[in-house]
Order: C-alpha cells, then sequence, then structure tokens
C-alpha cells in the first residue's frame, strides 16, 4: 500500500526533577545541601533512508516520544541524560508544522537529520540553590516537559522523468516495457491507482528513474479524478514525458495535449514550465498516418520536440530512451555552476 501522507505526534521526554537532599556522613556535622540535577529529556530526530519509499509505518505508529531524563539523587548525582529517539523517513519527505504551516524541513538527500522536538532541560537540584546567606535550602526545581509537536509528512517522489498524460494513455505500458516495475494494466481509465517508480538502465552503469503517476483529467487541479493527490511527485523530476494516445480510439490527439497542459499550469506554473519531451504512443493500433502527421507538425509548430512510439512492440522505445538521456545531461550541465576564470579566482583568493 502506497501512502504519501501522515500526521504524526513528536514529543521530546520530559527533563528529569532535582532533588532535595543532605549530606549525612559519621563525623561530618552540618554536610550541607547535596541534592543532585535531573537528566535532560531525550529529542526526536527525523532522519532519512533510501530504505524507506513509502509513509505506511506512519499510518500504524502515528506517536513518538523520546525518553526522559531520570531524577536527581543526593550526594550530587545528577540523573541519567533521556536517550534520543531517530525516526525514519523516506527520502523525499517534506515536513510541516500542522500548527504553524510553517516548513520545518525538506528531505532532498539519505542521511540528513534535523531535531524537530527538543528534550526538556533536567530540573536543579538544592545543592544548587545554596548561597552564603542561605545554606541549607529545602527546595528544587522541577524538570521541565519535553518539546510537543504536531507534523505533516508529504511524500513527493524523487525522480529524472515524470509521465503525464490522459488515463490510458500507455504510461504503465511503457514504464513496463523500459524497466523493471509492474504496474497494473488494463483497458479501462484509471488502471493506475498509486505512483509507480521504475529505474531504466542505460548501460555503461548510467540509470534514470521514471515516475509514473494516475491518470489526469479535466479539472484535476480542483479535484476530479484521482491526478491532484498525485500531481506533486512530478515537482522534483527534472523532466516531462507528456503521453499522448495517437491510436483510432483516441478522437482528438491535440485536444488531449491541451488538457492536460491546461491542468499542469494551473496546478503549478513551474511544473508547466518544466522542460518536455511529447510522445505520440500506441501507434501499432494508428490506423491514418496523417493522424500522427498533422500531430507532429502541431508539436513542431510548439517548439516541442516528438517522439512516435509503441510500448506494446517496442517501436521506437530506444530512440526516445537515448533522446531522454540527452536531455538530461543538458539539464544536469546546466544547472551545474559556471567555471570561475583564473583572473576572478585569484581575485576572489586575494579578497
Amino acid at each position: 500500500m502506497f501512502i504519501d501522507r501522515a500526521k504524526i505526534l513528536v514529543r521530546g521526554g520530559d527533563g528529569g526533577n532535582g532533588v532535595t537532599a543532605f549530606r549525612r556522613e559519621k563525623f561530618v556535622p552540618r554536610g550541607g545541601p547535596s541534592g543532585g540535577d535531573g537528566g535532560r529529556g531525550g529529542s526526536v530526530y527525523l532522519e532519512s533512508t533510501e530504505g524507506l519509499n513509502t509513509l505506511l509505518h506512519f499510518r500504524y505508529n502515528p506517536e513518538h516520544r523520546a525518553d526522559r531524563g531520570r531524577h536527581g539523587e543526593g550526594s550530587k548525582r545528577q540523573g541519567q541524560t533521556g536517550e534520543d529517539l531517530t525516526v525514519r523517513v523516506p527520502v523525499g519527505t517534506v515536513v510541516t508544522d500542522e500548527a504553524t504551516g510553517e516548513l520545518v524541513y525538506d528531505f532532498t538527500q539519505p542521511g540528513e537529520r534535523v531535531k524537530v522536538a527538543a528534550g526538556g532541560r533536567g530540573g536543579r537540584g538544592n545543592a544548587q540553590f545554596a548561597t552564603s546567606t542561605n545554606r541549607a535550602p529545602r527546595y528544587h526545581q522541577e524538570g521541565r516537559a519535553g518539546e510537543e509537536r504536531h507534523l505533516l509528512l508529504e511524500l513527493k517522489l524523487i525522480a529524472d522523468v515524470g509521465l503525464v498524460g490522459l488515463p490510458n494513455a500507455g504510461k504503465s505500458t511503457l514504464i513496463s516495457r523500459v524497466s523493471a516495475a509492474r504496474p497494473k494494466i488494463a483497458d479501462y481509465p484509471f488502471t493506475t491507482l498509486e505512483p509507480h517508480l521504475g529505474v531504466v538502465d542505460m548501460g555503461d552503469y548510467k540509470t534514470l528513474v521514471v515516475a509514473d503517476i494516475p491518470g489526469l483529467i479535466e479539472g484535476a487541479h480542483e479535484g476530479a479524478g484521482l491526478g491532484d493527490r498525485f500531481l506533486r511527485h512530478i515537482e522534483r523530476t527534472k523532466l516531462l514525458l507528456h503521453l499522448v494516445d495517437i491510436s483510432v480510439w483516441s478522437k482528438d490527439p491535440i485536444a488531449d495535449y491541451r488538457t492536460i497542459t491546461r491542468e499542469l499550469a494551473a496546478y503549478s506554473g513551474e511544473v508547466a514550465a518544466k522542460p518536455k519531451i511529447v510522445v505520440a504512443t500506441k501507434t501499432d493500433a494508428l490506423e491514418d498516418a496523417e493522424r500522427l502527421d498533422e500531430f507532429k507538425r502541431f508539436c513542431k509548430g510548439e517548439g516541442l520536440e516528438c517522439f512516435a512510439i509503441s510500448a506494446a512492440t517496442g517501436e521506437g522505445l530506444k530512440e526516445l530512451l537515448y533522446a531522454v538521456e540527452r536531455r538530461l545531461e543538458a539539464i544536469r550541465a546546466s544547472e551545474r555552476p559556471a567555471p570561475i576564470a583564473a583572473g576572478n579566482l585569484m581575485q576572489s583568493v586575494l579578497q
């Protein structure tokens, strides 16, 4: 079961109480106060890991509390500090404070760790309150409660390529042909009910990750269909593959393309502006070649790169994957910082 949203309660451990005690030893009259301090409570941390790809485990365990600090003891012995609690989340998890709406952290790399609930401070024992005028204080300090927060966790899959299109555009068939992913495939709408990730082997130890999300329909950004729940999973992709059914069963491929484009723009201008390759699918069921030519002319007029494929027969898949690899390399190159010229480097060092 794929769960990409969860609410959890995190609470740091309470601090231990200080203690009121006096030193009592033979031959040591008026030994004075000897109450030790309470230990600090443990804190709660979130840590990202590649070993998880869903938030399902939070459905059955929504509360996470760190260990409390132990109380102080006589002879000025401090209470033991409570153990910290580390809660693991998938890479791609966005953490938000439910009460304030403030972004707590966005986990984009494995091994990132952040404190989300601090442990309470331990109380001071009566030995801490002794002064020249109050040599035998008979009071101590209580430990403070640990920090408590309600957090919203939202998982956004991290992939190189995102597949978008109407239901039955051929997204699941494509990802099943180019990777080891095995999503459900059938001839009715909304076969895909949850996102799927597939790893494509490009050879020479190169791979790319493809995300298949449920099909979009008109009005998806307002809650129609299933796509609005999963559109956030393509926010982190570098490249979009917009699949359009070109077969005899599609009424108007150009209208289908425009429908999805409008939904992406209504959801997020940033998503709509992502680099895109248009893929005309199901060419094995194409009866009129002019239909494909007309669609390619439309894409050329829009300045879009277009490939025709048949995932069922494998036609055009190799050319498409090579084109995807080239575009990803270009995108990564544009994201790298520009090298500093030698003169500018020396100037920056001198400054």
